[in-house]
């Protein structure tokens, strides 16, 4: 999983049930609408087009990040381009509409219907009546039992990832015909439409072998448009080929080329006319447009021609003036590498003038993560202030307004705007309160301008280096301080609009002046002996304004956050809840670390107070998300088991109503626990969403039906490149460049 990217789905829990009338929870913010989930914030942007526009034939260039350690997504190394691959290959009985919720696949589903909750829930399927195999067997019941089998857990010879509903799976078996599939639960199963999305051939799962290593590099037997064609590592890609037995509608394109292409080079080979559809930053972003715009020609400084001429009058000056010639030489050298990265940059520009960007926002958000296992932040009081502390929206506007797309920040740790599911719930936690968070922090024992405890210096040089102001301070520490355990942090878990009968205290509720010291320690000095008041003292002036402290020591939190391409949008939001933080007086220590370590050294492995990640919202929250929010427990050999919660923050009625949400068969019903549960979360402020993520995508000009898909599951069968016919005049945006289609 990439550090602004998705995680897989992991392990259900046992389940436990809430007893009804155990839990109040205040109302919902944006409940008194018909319908509080609302319309998704920005829909798809694919270049839409009938398919009698589309040119029959030709190769789609994609890029990807990488060309996948597997094929099979339920194993632990599968990745996005894995899902990708099998969302164009294999049979899917739902995937996602445009608002993000599970809609029947009608290529494969004729229908699907609970047929019996008592004594068991029992699932019919129903499968349309062409689905077959590529190998030109039909698709049925043997498929379905041999996946089950291999995912219910029963087995460990099978190395699966998650088995989450199918270990509630009693029995798969024929209908009343081939076509029909009866499938017994041992436990009511809300989420059962998650299951057999995707669905792979008996051949692949019918033995642990096949299972383990047959589908790693090749699948054989497929039910999709496509085919894998070749999985080519050395060429880093993947080539998928029109599959001759599809039943549905005819892909249009004959090949799809997954090519894996590091972010900080898709510029490049999107001008060098080796992609033709790429993921990209805002950074690439700006230059598409850039070049999208009439051109007036060229600068006299990005002109070759004057570069040329510079350097030649600096050399004869250099060598009549008596100067060091190999000097001028250098400097002659320089300015012509500047003269090739300026030609180089100019034909980038001219080439990707045939390009445009494409932008939706996708089905994921952007969260603080806040470390709730030791710390300050094992402390609820200050966890809900660093949360108070932030402005949402502002980050939210820092993030997307620049790229043009709607700026709200997300309301749901559960679901997003349009899915059904979403309410915002940030009404639990309150409103941005700079008063109220500084009140939570004292009653916390973190005291505005309290005594630190200095450091011993061992040595002169010590001194010194704090006379002159030495850098190490600017670094900062971890902190460490407020270490007492909050315990499981929902009994007493403080929820705005509810009395919890404690006196929060005052605050002015200004923003104070930015110190600028960024310090671990409070350090008194800069006056002669006896300026100051004793050490020890708390300030009696705008105390509230000052770095706050406890036990002696200052209030820092570590902020860890990935280096290398793509993280620019990440250090921006970094700084900004910096700042915002440092007006209640809490003070952070910003650490960059490699990009390939971030989440296995430092996330995973609790590393940090304070981070930013991505998680995706899907159309089963019950199942999904639990494993993301569910309450740390103790594993058999002493270790904790986080599962996916990498905050280690959770209650136990979060998962109570998780596992009883998971077992109500009322839609209805079901969203409102949903919703409960998503209040629960955000008043244990372990993880605060920010801003759905911005989807950015270049395609060349004449690409249909492809781009920024938004929630939808991509139609790979539909992609093409728009016959002339359908690109307007000559000359005319949408005549620039066929690409790999004309």
């Amino acid at each position: 999983m990439s550090h602004d990217g998705i995680g897989p789905r992991a392990v259900l829990r046992s389940v436990a049930f809430l007893t009804a009338g155990m839990l109040t929870v205040p109302a919902l913010a944006g409940c008194g609408s018909d319908d509080p989930a609302g319309e998704p914030l920005a829909g798809a942007d694919v270049a839409g087009a009938d398919r009698s526009d589309i040119a029959d034939g030709g190769t789609l260039r994609w890029a990807v990040d990488t060309v996948p350690d597997t094929l099979n997504t339920f194993q632990a190394d599968a990745d996005t381009t894995t899902a990708r691959i099998a969302e164009a290959v294999l049979p899917s009985m739902y995937r996602s509409d445009g608002r993000g919720r599970a809609v029947r696949n009608a290529d494969y589903l004729a229908s699907a219907d609970v047929v019996d909750t008592e004594p068991k829930q029992v699932v019919v399927y129903r499968l349309a009546q062409q689905a077959v195999w590529s190998d030109g067997r039909e698709i049925g019941a043997a498929d379905f039992a041999a996946q089950w089998r291999a995912l219910s857990g029963k087995d460990t010879a099978y190395w699966t990832a998650r088995n989450a509903g199918y270990d509630r799976i009693e029995k798969v078996e024929r209908g009343k015909n081939d076509l029909e599939v009866k499938v017994t639960f041992s436990r009511p199963y809300a989420d059962w439409k998650s299951l057999f999305s995707p669905l792979y051939p008996k051949e692949v799962m019918g033995t642990p072998d096949s299972f383990n290593d047959g589908a790693r590099k090749k699948l054989k037997v497929t039910a999709g448009p496509f085919t894998v064609d070749k999985v080519d590592t050395k060429e880093d890609e993947v080539v998928l080929a029109r599959n001759p037995r599809w039943w549905g509608r005819t892909a249009k394109l004959q090949k799809i080329v997954l090519r894996a292409v590091p972010h900080d080079k898709r510029v490049s080979a999107l001008s060098d006319g080796t992609l033709d559809l790429a993921e990209i930053d805002p950074e690439a972003a700006r230059r598409i447009t850039v070049a999208a715009l009439p051109q007036e020609g060229n600068t006299p400084l990005m002109g070759p021609e004057a570069d040329r001429s510079a350097a030649d009058a600096l050399h004869s000056w250099a060598v009549a003036n008596g100067s060091d010639e190999d000097a001028a030489d250098e400097e002659i050298s320089a300015r012509e590498k500047l003269r090739e990265k300026a030609e180089k940059y100019a034909r980038q520009q001219k080439a990707l003038g045939g390009f445009e960007v494409r932008k939706s926002l996708e089905p994921a958000y952007t969260q603080l993560a806040l470390n709730g296992a030791e710390g300050p932040l094992s402390d609820e009081r200050v966890r809900r202030a660093v949360a108070r502390a932030l402005d949402r929206e502002d980050i939210a506007e820092a993030v997307l307004k620049p790229l043009g797309l709607p700026a709200e920040p997300v309301g749901s740790h559960l679901a997003l705007s349009g899915q059904a599911a979403y309410a915002d719930g940030s009404g639990a936690l309150g409103r941005p309160d700079a008063k109220e968070a500084r009140a939570l922090l004292s009653d916390a024992g973190w005291v505005p301008g309290g005594p630190v405890k200095e450091e011993r210096k061992d040595t002169k040089k010590d001194e010194d280096e704090e006379a002159a102001g030495s850098e190490a301070d600017k670094d900062g520490t971890k902190g460490s301080g407020g270490s007492e355990d909050s315990g499981d942090g929902d009994d007493g878990t403080y929820i705005v609009g509810e009395d919890d009968g404690k006196n929060h205290g005052t605050g002015d509720g200004k923003a104070p002046h930015d110190s600028g010291t960024g310090t671990g320690q409070l350090k008194q000095g800069g006056a002669p002996a006896g300026a100051y008041a004793p050490k020890g003292t708390a300030a009696p002036a705008r105390a509230d304004t000052a770095p706050v402290a406890k036990d002696g020591k200052a209030l820092v939190l570590r902020f860890v956050l990935p280096s290398g391409p793509g993280s620019k949008t990440l250090e921006t939001v970094a700084g900004r809840i910096a700042t915002m933080l440092e007006r209640i007086g809490i003070r952070t220590d910003i650490s960059k670390v490699d990009n390939d370590s971030y989440f296995k050294d430092h996330i995973a492995s609790g590393d940090f107070d304070l981070a930013l990640y991505s998680w995706p919202a899907t159309a089963f929250p019950a199942t999904d998300a639990r494993p993301v929010y569910s309450k740390p427990v103790a594993a058999a050999d002493g270790s904790l088991n986080v599962e996916q919660n990498w905050t280690r923050v959770g209650t136990d009625q979060v998962d109570q109503l998780f596992d009883q949400a998971i077992a109500t068969l009322d839609d209805s019903e079901r969203r409102d626990l949903i919703r409960k549960a998503d209040s629960r979360i955000w008043a244990a402020a372990g993880s605060i969403p920010l801003y759905q993520r911005p989807q950015l995508v270049a395609a060349r000009e004449n690409l249909a039906n492809a781009g920024a898909f938004g929630f939808a599951t991509p139609v790979y069968e539909d992609m093409g490149f728009l016959k002339k016919s359908a690109q307007g005049p000559e000359g005319s945006p949408g005549a620039k460049n066929s690409g790999s289609g004309s």
